[in-house]
């Protein structure tokens, strides 16, 4: 749903840059820039992802610009336009998933070929594939490109062979298991939940000179060794690691980590002061001794994270 303007998608272009939640103008400003050499063209998807559906476009300059857009697994069209402006006016239709968005434009049908059979994965592997994405979900960091990398490396090299599960198996269980937890969210509307008020304090404090990254390396030790490469002038810091995601999901609440990018007592103890005054007020309760070797706890918590891949 588009919110004051932005529009909920990511773009991705040939030059390597990724832009998420962008207003119409800037998507407009990106179609119009593409056509020189490593950078012709734009993949767009919504926020949250959804399997099967995206639009792109690709412009060589001094030619015309081939439109492609997806709906479904077996429902791809493309057209040839001469006005990048048309071209925007049409992404930003589809962006907002106005009703016939699509009108007035000769869409001829791609094809895809056959589609290739997919062996079905034995059952015990299926069940730890499943479990696994289905964890990694309730978390809700990773995208459908990160859960299949997931997923194929989860058992290689164990008891069932050296690569268990394929690229194809592995996209088949998350496209599914991303479409049940898709379904799972639609059924919270538009309701505040505990994760987008986590943002929203980090993004704050952010802003206040306090780095803060969410579900930040693999654990505290990471956490601390590589937040400093974040610091960008900052005077301290605030983390959680993937393995407190995990404990918040399974409903033990969250831990934070913080400090002082100059190391000392003083400024650790002052930057967990600021961190715990940032959560007045956000609806979400604090618990923290004072102490700069504590951590700060944030509990209860209802782990509603959103997908958005």
């Amino acid at each position: 749903m588009e919110i004051d303007g932005v529009l909920p998608l990511r773009v991705e272009t040939e030059n390597g840059q990724s832009h998420a939640r962008i207003r119409a103008a800037e998507l407009r400003e990106l179609v119009l820039r593409i056509g020189h050499a490593g950078d012709h063209f734009l993949v767009v998807q919504r926020i949250p992802d959804i399997p099967d559906v995206f639009a792109q476009v690709w412009h060589e300059e001094g030619g015309e610009y081939r439109l492609e857009h997806r709906a479904a697994a077996d429902a791809f069209f493309g057209t040839d336009l001469d006005d990048a402006h048309r071209v925007a006016d049409l992404l930003t239709g589809w962006a907002r998933q106005e009703p016939g968005w699509d009108a007035g434009v000769a869409w001829e049908p791609i094809d895809l070929g056959p589609r290739k059979d997919v062996p079905e994965l034995p059952d015990e592997v299926g069940q730890q594939i499943e479990r696994l994405i289905r964890e990694r979900l309730r978390c809700g960091y990773d995208g459908r490109k990160a859960l299949v990398r997931a997923a194929q490396e989860h058992l290689v090299g164990g008891e069932y062979g050296e690569r268990p599960v394929s690229r194809a198996q592995a996209w088949r269980s998350v496209d599914r298991l991303w479409r049940e937890r898709l379904a799972e969210q639609a059924a919270w509307g538009e309701e505040t939940t505990d994760p987008d008020r986590l943002t929203r304090v980090f993004q704050a404090l952010d802003a206040a000179g306090v780095t803060a990254r969410e579900n930040f390396t693999c654990c505290r030790v990471c956490g601390t060794a590589e937040i400093g490469a974040e610091r960008e002038g900052a005077r301290g810091f605030v983390f959680f690691h993937r393995q407190s995601t995990e404990a918040a999901a399974e409903g033990h609440g969250l831990m934070l980590h913080y400090g002082g990018f100059d190391g000392s007592e003083e400024t650790t103890t002052a930057v967990g002061h600021e961190v715990a005054a940032a959560f007045a007020g956000s609806g979400l309760s604090t618990e923290w001794t004072g102490d700069p070797g504590s951590a700060i706890a944030v509990s209860p918590l209802n782990w509603r994270k959103r997908l958005e891949g």
